[in-house]
């Protein structure tokens, strides 16, 4: 497991999507499957003995690393999208943005009560996203084995908001 080479392969976009944003791109990392697989089983090994019972993958860059890890773990994948994009009946968690409010879906059967559930994103950044998917996972009272991330901006301080814990993260830029 080479993590210097994975965190290497994360491009750095400057000023994106607006000026002093220093975007962490993934799509290099995307485009060698070598890597793309390194990273996958990184998590597998992390949790293959945790009996997870759902991955929940935040949209969308989620998506990408939790459906192949849902599928080694051979357990549910569980979508969290934006407000709107999933057919009822779903639960929704609103989370702050720089210039407003938004929220977070998941349908209302896609975890029971009691469920080990994994939440995956690629980038933890401010955590907004993420404490509103606990707060989805808390009220259909499934039980949150962890929130990992393939990259984590640890100069944000993320891991101190209130309710996001059991944080783990593969690649941490300070």
């Amino acid at each position: 497991m080479d993590i210097e080479h994975i965190k290497k392969s994360i491009r750095n976009v400057p000023d994106f999507p607006k000026k002093g944003i220093q975007f962490k791109d993934i799509t290099p990392l995307l485009q060698d499957p070598e890597l793309f697989s390194e990273v996958i089983n990184i998590f597998y090994e992390r949790y293959k003995e945790k009996n997870i019972d759902a991955v929940v993958g935040i949209e969308s860059r989620g998506f990408i690393f939790g459906a192949p890890l849902a599928l080694n773990l051979n357990c549910a994948f569980v979508l969290a999208r934006k407000k709107g994009k999933l057919p009822p009946v779903t639960v929704s968690a609103e989370y702050e943005l720089e210039y407003g409010i938004d929220s977070l879906e998941i349908h209302q059967d896609a975890i029971r009560s009691g469920d080990n559930v994994l939440i995956i994103d690629d980038l933890l950044a401010t955590g907004g996203t993420a404490v509103a998917v606990v707060e989805l996972v808390n009220k259909l009272k499934g039980v949150i084995v962890e929130t990992a991330f393939c990259i984590e901006l640890s100069f944000l301080e993320a891991r101190k908001i209130k309710g996001l814990k059991n944080v783990f993260s593969i690649i941490e830029f300070e």
